[in-house]
């Protein structure tokens, strides 16, 4: 891809990130090792603390100062196959402080080691240790927003749509940057030669095939595997999506926006022009990235009621 189609503020950051070689055991034992020990900035005025239950093991952070009962539910990304709540720990703290509100980060199990409906099955348990512990936590637990990036972001939606289907009690809101919706996208390899920076469809073939333990793109999958292969979207909660134009997801994340928006459901998607996949995430100090999490964290506020406080 020509530099030049990148924001002006992201590009030597973006040059200098190599698409990781996931496909490599070696590389992704190397990548998930660096996660575990990588320095985390976090933000004043946030406790965090990890706990395992027999059946979910969670990442919490509590603001000192808690202003509203709503609850966010995070899952981190990394292509299905690296990748831990840890290097969400800026995001998720930052979002706490500024909201007044308990973040919670699921851990799940990775493929290719553990290939659907593992990631699914570990995020729907969070959901459901969350429940449980609401009022420990200090929360309603009829008041989660489940949310996430990229692999994270798939995730998220593929929870609430099992949720939809299953659970007594719904979501309020689903809050997802730049997820990774359709596995379609990776059988398509025309897109191979377009070289996307940070995640380029080679790394999404393997992801997929790793997670779903075939090759994508197959005429039927299980349900919940795929986000964007569901047909009924009605009942589904208020949306929040951002994706950059030249990344990726691009077509795929405003396709399931315009499809939400078909079916009844509120949506806000948050196109951002010359943004490359994740980079609120690893240029957070950039102004194209700023100004996304405050539009971000501007629409989670609203559709709880939180004030937010200034950064």
């Amino acid at each position: 891809m020509d530099l030049a189609l990148v924001d002006v503020d992201l590009r030597s950051t973006t040059a200098k990130l190599p698409v990781p070689d996931v496909s490599r055991a070696a590389v992704r034992r190397l990548a998930r090792a660096a996660t575990a020990v990588m320095p985390v900035t976090r933000a004043a005025g946030v406790r965090v603390e990890t706990l395992r239950s027999r059946t979910a093991r969670v990442r919490i952070y509590r603001p000192v100062r808690q202003r509203t009962d709503a609850v966010l539910l995070w899952v981190h990304g990394g292509g299905f196959v690296i990748g831990s709540p840890r290097q969400d720990e800026r995001h998720c703290s930052e979002t706490a402080a500024e909201l007044g509100m308990v973040v919670v980060s699921a851990h799940y199990r990775l493929a290719p080691e553990h290939p659907f409906p593992a990631g699914l099955d570990d995020v729907t348990a969070a959901w459901q240790w969350l429940q449980a512990e609401a009022a420990t936590l200090g929360v309603d637990p009829a008041r989660v927003i489940v949310g996430g990036e990229s692999a994270g972001g798939g995730l998220a939606a593929c929870a609430v749509q099992r949720l939809r289907d299953q659970s007594p009690v719904q979501p309020i809101g689903q809050w997802l940057f730049c997820p990774m919706l359709d596995d379609r996208t990776a059988a398509d390899r025309a897109l191979d030669a377009v070289e996307h920076p940070v995640w380029n469809n080679t790394s999404n073939r393997v992801g997929w095939t790793a997670y779903l333990g075939q090759a994508p793109g197959a005429a039927a999958l299980p349900s919940y595997a795929v986000a964007a292969r569901r047909d009924d979207l009605t009942g589904l909660p208020p949306s929040w999506l951002s994706v950059g134009d030249i990344e990726l997801f691009s077509a795929e994340v405003r396709d399931y926006a315009r499809r939400l928006e078909a079916s009844g459901v509120p949506v806000v998607l948050d196109l951002v022009a010359g943004g490359p996949h994740g980079f609120e995430n690893w240029a957070a100090d950039t102004a194209p990235a700023r100004m996304l999490l405050a539009r971000a964290r501007g629409w989670l506020a609203e559709l709880v009621g939180a004030e937010r406080r200034a950064g």
